[in-house]
């Protein structure tokens, strides 16, 4: 299927209904908005706002906080943020079946590679073991080369803007433009969503027929 283009908005703050509805009016398709690594914070996605974003038209996934960069990966945290974004995506109210996206970045460039893939797998196993379809955001520092990267367990990548590394055989399915902007006053950042050369694609919520959401395609 040829690969479809759609706009992302994301933000680190809440997104009001109105906002939401004049978004959806410029032709922007899906949102992907904050999961903590701990307690929600205010500022994350809740049930409300995630219900104001698919009403407004818009689909969406979430995707959890990085660490402060220069933070030290390895597979106990894995677990214990795969487990916590798990959690907070269902008690937000996201089925499974969607994707729910790793922020990989900032790695501290001493920690040892090993670790950093045992902390991306262990996450993906407990995001997986949660219901939902893990998938991992690629941004500066990543800590591994595109060849370890596919070598994880995950079928879905995201690219920053960022200096990183090709996904070997599989390549993105969504690509992150740069720089962010500001739209209805607030500042976004801008994706294009695509198959990845294996027919891959993001995995979202929209709203369907008799349900709060279901999972949708491009």
């Amino acid at each position: 299927m040829r690969a479809a283009r759609s706009r992302r908005l994301s933000g680190d703050g809440v997104i009001t209904s109105s906002v939401l509805a004049q978004f959806y009016q410029l032709g922007y398709k899906f949102c992907l908005r904050y999961l903590s690594w701990g307690e929600p914070p205010p500022e994350d996605l809740s049930d409300q706002e995630a219900a104001d974003i698919l009403n407004s038209g818009l689909a969406l996934m979430p995707v959890q906080h990085t660490r402060d960069r220069g933070w030290s990966p390895n597979q106990s945290l894995g677990e214990r943020y795969g487990q916590s974004a798990g959690a907070n995506a269902h008690s937000v109210g996201f089925p499974a079946g969607v994707n729910v996206w790793c922020d990989l970045e900032g790695v501290n460039p001493s920690a040892p590679v090993q670790e950093v893939m045992d902390y991306c797998k262990a996450w993906h196993q407990a995001v997986n073991a949660a219901g939902y379809v893990p998938g991992v955001y690629v941004g500066s520092a990543a800590g591994l080369t595109g060849q370890q990267l596919y070598e994880l367990p995950f079928e879905h990548y995201w690219r920053s803007p960022s200096d990183v590394p090709d996904i070997p055989t599989r390549g993105y399915q969504l690509l992150q433009l740069y720089p962010s902007i500001s739209v209805n006053g607030i500042f976004i950042d801008i994706d294009v969503g695509q198959n990845d050369k294996l027919g891959g694609h993001p995995l979202w919520l929209r709203v369907g027929a008799g349900s709060l959401g279901s999972r949708g395609q491009r």
